[in-house]
């Protein structure tokens, strides 16, 4: 987004909680250990059996537990020894062939393009990979796919939803609605009182992307299947092709238009920030940000009682869906020259024990067929959902950032007119389908 802040780190998978001050102590500790290790480990001769590999992680609210769990790593062997490297440039390195021996990182278009050129090893012989919930895979295979291989495995999944004000919700008699027509209901009593019914920072166009836009279009669309099948076109995206941003998104953008009737009346001028200040503060009973923004929001008010619910866009409660994205994702170079190494590394890290803990500290969900369930008050409201699989990834993350969607998004929040936006989008997709 040229010129306009960027998502605070981790959005669209979200930042952990504050960490425990042993943890953010066992970070610092493991930090120096690893440098050291490493010194080590490039000294060593071919002749002293231990192998060095480069783990790529770069999310910066976890660097420093990571070097806590790769210390855990070199205390339980002796063979490996893991450099953590999160100031490479990745692109670079694939271009000098030189790529990190394994990686965990969002699951995003940066990542996919390795996937479909075939420059991820496979991973589908290991346990693990059978250990991923059978679910999850249309959203990792909607984004990208190589014939045969099962490129990344999926380590951490952030689920969003409305947050909002239990407390305020309450003293009003109300409830979260299931129903299009039960959130309407909601928002005019919630007008009716005085209150804000829905806190919205158009400033920052990503939070309109993946809130108003991507809760309103996976409410009323299976967004798989629907990208899926725009992916099978090719370059034939139009108002004559089966299916188009035009006529399959229309509806959902008109409905979510319907929902800034009761937004802030500031919303133009607020930003990310604004918005976690102003609900933290009870100024509105309703928020469309996803579990990276509890943090910030406890940072104001440590004791607010925050649920969740999936957005309603229909009047079938059984259409609710919570948005979902695969916030970090495990994967190894086909060029890499330790693939053992880096596999050993790998497994350890799936370990139940190890990536539940992950999951649990950083408000993730887990990923494997035998993860532990959220414990966080907020997250709780959200595990049936996810049990069910009734989920779909964001639209917003299914399309190529050479497509500006979020600017898109903030333009129609901001009066454009809807047809003609997504008219747009679908010349951008057809043309970037035609040079591909």
């Amino acid at each position: 987004m040229p010129s306009l802040p960027p998502p605070p780190p981790g959005a669209p998978g979200g930042p952990p909680r504050d960490l425990s001050r042993r943890t953010f102590l066992r970070g610092l500790g493991a930090a120096a250990t690893g440098l050291a290790l490493t010194g080590c480990a490039r000294g060593s001769g071919a002749g002293s059996g231990v192998t060095e590999i480069t783990f790529f992680q770069s999310k910066p609210e976890v660097i420093g537990y990571f070097d806590g769990l790769i210390e855990q790593f070199h205390e339980t062997q002796s063979r490996v020894r893991v450099r953590h490297d999160a100031t490479s440039n990745l692109a670079g390195s694939f271009v000098r062939e030189s790529p990190p021996d394994i990686g965990l990182l969002n699951y995003n278009f940066e990542i996919s393009r390795y996937v479909e050129r075939g420059a991820l090893s496979d991973l589908g012989d290991l346990p693990e990979a059978d250990r991923v919930k059978d679910e999850l895979l249309p959203l990792i295979e909607v984004t990208a796919t190589y014939p045969g291989r099962t490129s990344v495995l999926p380590y951490s999944l952030m689920a969003a939803a409305v947050l909002y004000n239990r407390d305020l919700f309450e003293q009003q008699g109300l409830t979260a609605p299931t129903t299009w027509s039960e959130l309407t209901a909601v928002c005019e009593a919630l007008s009716a009182a005085g209150i804000t019914p829905i806190y919205s920072t158009y400033r920052d166009p990503w939070t309109i992307a993946q809130g108003h836009f991507d809760y309103a279009v996976g409410g009323m669309l299976d967004t798989t299947d629907f990208f899926t099948e725009l992916k099978a076109q090719g370059a034939d995206v139009g108002p004559s092709s089966p299916v188009s941003f035009e006529e399959q998104l229309l509806d959902p953008v008109q409905r979510m238009l319907q929902l800034t009737a009761w937004d802030n009346a500031d919303a133009p001028s607020r930003g990310y920030g604004d918005g976690n200040l102003a609900f933290a503060r009870g100024e509105a009973a309703m928020y469309l940000q996803g579990p990276w923004a509890l943090t910030e929001i406890a940072k104001t008010n440590p004791d607010m009682n925050v649920g969740a619910f999936p957005l309603p866009m229909t009047e079938d409660p059984a259409d609710r869906k919570v948005r979902v994205n695969v916030d970090l994702a495990l994967w190894i170079p086909e060029a890499s020259p330790r693939k053992e190494a880096a596999r050993e590394f790998l497994q350890f890290l799936m370990q139940p024990e190890i990536i539940d803990a992950y999951n649990a500290d950083n408000l993730g969900f887990g990923v494997t067929k035998d993860a532990a369930e959220v414990t966080d008050p907020t997250l709780v409201e959200l595990q049936e959902y996810y049990e069910r699989a009734d989920f779909y990834i964001g639209p917003s993350q299914l399309v190529p950032q050479s497509i500006p969607l979020q600017n898109y998004a903030q333009s129609l929040v901001t009066g454009a007119e809807p047809r003609s936006v997504l008219r747009t989008i679908d010349a951008d997709w057809s043309r970037l389908a035609f040079r591909s």
